[in-house]
């Protein structure tokens, strides 16, 4: 067989020197992938940063293209279908590190502000896919309430569990948003969508910036409680205006663990193997370097607050990556490509 070529965001991590034994191999970073980059490859290995649509693909051999991300809203889907190009993404690689950043933010902007969260305060999921569910599951053991708000997974699975956005909207103390950027979630949170939230609700999106109108949050910032923004409208040139109204803002690294990571890799690597026949990567896994790979086991049941509280700060001090982009928006970039994955944590 002869040799295939890929193209590879070259902050992919863990990737460099895994296919190399059996395809030529060219790392660039993702934001400056172009058409004459990828005219020979056969495959692409991207994150979100790269545009996979007919500027890029027209009159290219690329035959399958794997996203180390969770998302897809970067790929033309309709485009590689009709030219018979596969897609892959790495569905919920990085669902734990979501997770971890929701909770840590929810309860370290509640201890700076001196808010009491109260059992059975109500949390409101809307978009209960990989990421949703682990939020889902912490939220349960802790002992918050839930509402989920997910009409795909309504349609198939029954409308059991699951409850109109204006129900969820209305009730819920925390939102927080784990949607995909689609047709039927670009702009979801407008200016309707936050009248109906409850005077002093939490509101959080680690999903897509799109799926928020700046203006419309902005303009309910003094009704709402805290805000915790991970993604954001035209990034990296996110609005300065809406960051400074912020509880917490960090540079979409939301899923940034060091497992979701190797998730990722992994993800896109054995798919790529098994498009092209390489059997010694089917079964691929970074290897882990220290006990950053492996997660904290956690049991949160029956603390306090200010135990909670201390536990999920003490595994994940978010307000430092509020800081740093803080003092220079202007790296949002740079911040994301040098990020130190972090260590997840886990409930049993």
């Amino acid at each position: 067989m002869d040799r295939i070529r890929i193209v590879a965001d070259r902050n992919i991590p863990f990737l460099e020197g895994v296919f190399e034994p059996y395809a030529d191999v060219e790392y660039i970073d993702g934001r400056e992938i172009s058409h004459p980059d990828v005219k020979d490859a056969d495959a692409l290995i991207i994150r979100t940063r790269t545009r996979c649509n007919a500027a890029l693909l027209d009159g290219t051999k690329v035959a399958m293209i794997a996203t180390a991300t969770i998302g897809t809203d970067h790929i033309d889907f309709d485009y590689c279908n009709a030219r018979g190009i596969e897609v892959h993404n790495a569905q919920g690689c990085n669902a734990g590190g979501v997770m971890q950043y929701v909770f840590s933010a929810l309860y370290g902007t509640a201890s700076r502000k001196f808010i009491k969260l109260s059992p059975g305060d109500t949390i409101g999921i809307v978009g209960a896919g990989n990421v949703g569910k682990k939020i889902e599951k912490m939220a349960r053991h802790i002992g918050f309430n839930v509402l989920i708000c997910d009409p795909p997974r309504a349609e198939k699975e029954g409308p059991g569990g699951f409850c109109s956005l204006e129900h969820l909207l209305l009730n819920s103390r925390v939102v927080t948003l784990h949607v995909p950027l689609n047709e039927t979630t670009r702009g979801m949170a407008d200016e309707n969508f936050f009248n109906l939230m409850r005077p002093g609700a939490f509101f959080i999106n680690t999903s897509r910036g799109e799926v928020m109108s700046d203006r419309a949050l902005m303009d309910a910032v003094p009704k709402l409680g805290p805000v915790i923004i991970d993604t954001w409208n035209n990034e990296p040139d996110i609005n300065r205006e809406l960051l400074d109204m912020t509880d917490i803002a960090t540079p979409h690294i939301a899923g940034y663990s060091y497992l979701g990571k190797q998730n990722g890799t992994a993800s896109s690597v054995q798919a790529v193997a098994r498009h092209f026949g390489i059997e010694p990567l089917y079964d691929f896994f970074p290897s882990g370097e220290g006990p950053d790979s492996e997660p904290v086991h956690l049991d949160l049941r029956g603390k306090n607050q200010g135990e909670i509280t201390s536990i999920l700060q003490y595994n994940y001090p978010i307000f430092t990556d509020d800081f740093m982009l803080r003092i220079d928006p202007g790296s949002f970039e740079r911040l994301r490509t040098e990020y130190r994955y972090r260590r997840e944590i886990c409930i049993d």
